[in-house]
């Protein structure tokens, strides 16, 4: 028996194993994909290290996501997103092999936010516990589009630790799959769960110290299907918008944040730099394992309030936003101490 929970687990299963082998085949030099990161000024890593481990993650899920549409087919419009998904995945091999200009990536984004909206995977509604405000068309499909860009551009910056992009693709997308296994969504399940386990396998050799990274095909990509699996949440009844936003907020809320800052600073947004919480405290001396680890836990703690938040009221799902607006602040605060103090410089 191929099925249980609602979640095909030999496609799951086998997105693992095929990630797993072609992530370790691309870090042979002989391989044809090994194309190598160097060190720049945004860089927490101080030797060159290959970064072609978003093709291992793209086409373990592709291979997964075929054959988990065996078990429970997706809705028909969900192909435009795939598209979207492979224009994404070919310029950011462009971007890893040769460089791509800002101004091209995000018409391609751009593009592929379209085809998301064009599958009808387009915000109608902006649920909030216990109210929802329903949105005219245009409007919406605004909103969708600035939304899935942002996804994919949040999920290129936060790609700079190892072990970071790809615990929050196994911590995410699998709590969507647990999600949607207890809403008895089985496509919504399967799928998340193979992407989740397309990460996982490329988890093993990218956490500290990683032997390997994703480089932007892998990013965007990730990005990309988060939003997407958002969209199809909200559309499929399991959530309102807030429950994805929580499971993603240590990527979210960082990303937000520093990006904040650095526009009221003046700064060239578009410009690398090491500014992200997670790249102070690894400056700072936490390092990659001590602070991906700590990431991990606030991963963990935001995908256990996501699930159960489906068996609250709507009092306590306010309570509990509450409670993580509370916690982001106090983190902020602390980071900010951590970096007054200043400990030292760390390196990959």
């Amino acid at each position: 028996m191929t099925t249980m929970g609602s979640v095909a687990w030999l496609p799951v299963f086998g997105a693992f194993i095929v990630a797993l082998a072609l992530t370790r085949r691309f870090l042979s030099p002989g391989s044809g994909l090994y194309i190598l990161d160097h060190p720049n000024e945004r860089s927490l890593h101080a030797v060159p290290v290959p970064r072609t481990g978003g093709v291992a993650i793209g086409a373990a899920t592709a291979l997964g996501a075929v054959a988990a549409a065996w078990f429970a087919p997706p809705p028909p419009g969900l192909a435009w997103a795939g598209i979207g998904a492979v224009l994404l995945a070919g310029v950011g091999f462009l971007d890893d092999r040769f460089g791509v200009g800002p101004s091209k990536r995000l018409l391609v984004q751009l593009a592929a936010a379209g085809l998301a909206a064009v599958g009808g995977l387009w915000i109608k509604w902006l649920a909030l516990p216990g109210a929802s405000l329903v949105l005219a068309a245009p409007l919406g499909i605004t909103v969708t589009v600035l939304f899935v860009v942002w996804f994919v551009n949040l999920y290129n910056f936060m790609d700079g630790m190892d072990g970071f992009a790809g615990g929050m693709a196994a911590f995410g997308f699998g709590t969507l799959a647990v999600i949607g296994a207890v809403g008895h969504e089985p496509a919504f399940a399967s799928l998340n769960g193979v992407v989740a386990a397309a990460a996982a396998g490329f988890l093993v050799y990218n956490f500290p110290p990683a032997r390997i990274f994703m480089g932007d095909v892998g990013s965007s990509v990730l990005g990309y299907l988060a939003a997407v699996s958002s969209l199809w949440g909200v559309r499929a009844g399991l959530f309102g918008i807030w429950v994805p936003v929580l499971i993603f907020s240590p990527f979210i809320v960082d990303a937000t944040l520093t990006l904040a800052g650095r526009l009221l600073q003046g700064e060239r947004i578009w410009e690398a730099h090491r500014s992200h919480y997670y790249q102070r405290l690894v400056q700072l001396g936490w390092g990659h394992r001590r602070t991906v680890l700590t990431e991990y836990g606030l991963m963990a703690a935001a995908a256990l309030c996501a699930v159960s938040s489906g068996f609250l009221s709507a009092v306590a799902q306010w309570a509990m936003l509450g409670f993580w607006v509370a916690a982001y602040g106090v983190i902020w605060v602390h980071v900010e101490r951590i970096k007054r103090r200043g400990k030292g410089v760390s390196h990959r």
